[in-house]
């Protein structure tokens, strides 16, 4: 029974963390996209990262050293 004593306030204390945890991450902007990761998915990554005219441009520079 006398453990009760310790086990009660711990879980309080425990379930206070818990929550100032939660409260944190909302702040800080964690769930503020949820579907953006799940679309981005699908999306297709074969084609380059650099577009073409500034592809053509970097390789006009590099040319003209």
């Amino acid at each position: 029974m006398t453990i009760l004593y310790l086990l009660i306030p711990l879980a309080v204390i425990l379930m206070i963390v818990a929550v100032a945890f939660f409260m944190w991450t909302i702040k800080s902007g964690q769930y503020e996209d949820l579907e953006g990761p799940a679309h981005r998915i699908l999306m297709d990554d074969d084609d380059p990262m650099i577009p073409r005219s500034d592809r053509s441009e970097a390789s006009d520079d590099e040319s003209k050293k």
